[in-house]
């Protein structure tokens, strides 16, 4: 009993060394420019602060966990269908209105939130479902953002005729990545995974020719209403513009409102679709792989196109999800799709529970609508971002709402 305290003090001596290394580069060293010499002016109050705050909280943690009260959070919500329906429609009914009653910049998130909302149903199929750790996801990404950006800007293609095919370049894509990590599990799938994404950005970078290199390609047009084209004048002499067939006066926020709708739209097609693929024989064949490989394999099931399908299907969603991003933003370029936005999509499936819809909807909206609002936070915010990561990884590592695993009971 009496070794207690000297453990407890010698893990927080650690935890406070390990803080100070990793805090003192960032806050505690300060470059500045003096005529033509680079000096470094080091403040220690932050790195002096996060280390006594680190003490502190390692050297009392075991008295705190015994004097606080356990706290469960809620899993998903078992309603009947009927009742389970009418919140659906309820959500739906305030997702639609949303855009004529908020801000513009309210809706700009809102949009980015709705594609996010995508990434992450279609990773869900992959890490959540099928249970293949996947750090290159955002390769996908950019291979439907610039299938449609090139084929708009070599073979001047729309939206709505180049979106189909971004999303089969993407699943192709992940088709043929899914042969490589066949055998492999665990880290290997996810080193080699992440090295995929690495390689599409380097080709996005390096094929200047095709890609326009680090400045990529720019004045993609957005998507059009049954042909009519949401701008002040016409593109074409004689076209006719959306305002202009409709009677109305141009207002920009008609293109904001569209964008979001749009995106909204292909979120629920993106959530009908993995839903039923979930309750089909293809889902519980994932399902089955997740939990043990070897057994899925006894009970007769090939696990190479189980694999196959999953990252395919993933990576599909992940294209129509691009081709929209190129479409709302008007240029794409490789800075876009660095590995950051990987994590940034496979914290959101982790956060809001492997496997479980609602919980990837709602994560993937609070990780893009908290930071917005608070922006004076924008320098701390990957150091947040991995503290809250850090803190769900030990207090609820299921996620925000657990998936509901079907179960029967036999009573004895």
């Amino acid at each position: 009993m009496k070794a207690k305290p000297t453990l407890n003090l010698r893990d927080a001596l650690i935890a406070t060394v390990m803080t100070a290394v990793v805090v003192t580069p960032i806050f505690g060293l300060h470059l500045e420019r003096a005529g033509t010499r680079t000096i470094i002016n080091p403040d220690w109050t932050v790195v002096a602060w996060a280390c006594a705050l680190v003490f502190l909280v390692q050297l009392l943690r075991p008295l705190i966990a015994a004097k606080m009260p356990k706290v469960s959070l809620p899993s998903l919500p078992h309603a009947r269908p009927s009742h389970r329906n009418g919140l659906i429609l309820a959500a739906l009914l305030i997702a639609v209105s949303w855009p004529f009653f908020a801000g513009r910049n309210a809706v700009d998130i809102a949009t980015l939130a709705m594609i996010y909302v995508m990434l992450g149903l279609g990773l869900n199929i992959v890490v959540g479902f099928a249970g293949l750790l996947d750090l290159g996801f955002v390769g996908f990404y950019a291979v439907g953002a610039y299938t449609y950006a090139l084929l708009f800007h070599w073979a001047g293609w729309s939206f709505w005729e180049a979106l189909p095919l971004a999303g089969a370049a993407a699943a192709m894509f992940g088709f043929v990545l899914g042969f490589p990590v066949l055998r492999l599990r665990g880290d290997y799938l996810a080193i080699v995974t992440l090295g995929f994404g690495e390689i599409i950005r380097l080709m996005l970078v390096n094929l200047t020719s095709i890609t326009g290199g680090p400045d990529g390609i720019s004045s993609i047009p957005k998507p059009t209403v049954l042909g009519l084209e949401m701008t002040r004048t016409p593109s074409t002499e004689g076209g006719t513009t959306f305002h202009q067939f409709l009677g109305l006066e141009f207002s920009s926020l008609h293109m904001v409102i569209f964008l979001y709708l749009m995106a909204l739209l292909l979120a629920v097609i993106t959530l009908c679709i993995s839903n039923r693929l979930v309750r089909m024989p293809i889902g519980r064949a994932w399902e089955a792989l997740r939990e043990d490989e070897i057994a899925c394999r006894s009970l007769g099931l090939n696990p190479m196109k189980i694999k196959l399908s999953a990252f395919t299907l993933g990576a599909m969603f992940a294209g129509l999800g691009g081709a929209f991003f190129a479409a709302r933003q008007g240029i794409v370029n490789p800075e876009s799709f660095t590995f950051i936005e990987s994590a940034l999509i496979l914290s959101i499936v982790v956060l809001g529970g492997m496997g479980s819809q609602l919980g990837v909807i709602i994560a993937a909206i609070l990780l893009t609508v908290l930071p917005e609002l608070a922006r004076e936070f924008s320098e701390y915010r990957m150091l947040i971002f991995g503290l809250v990561m850090v803190l769900m990884m030990i207090w609820r590592p299921q996620g925000l709402l657990p998936m509901r695993r079907h179960h029967v009971e036999v009573r004895s």
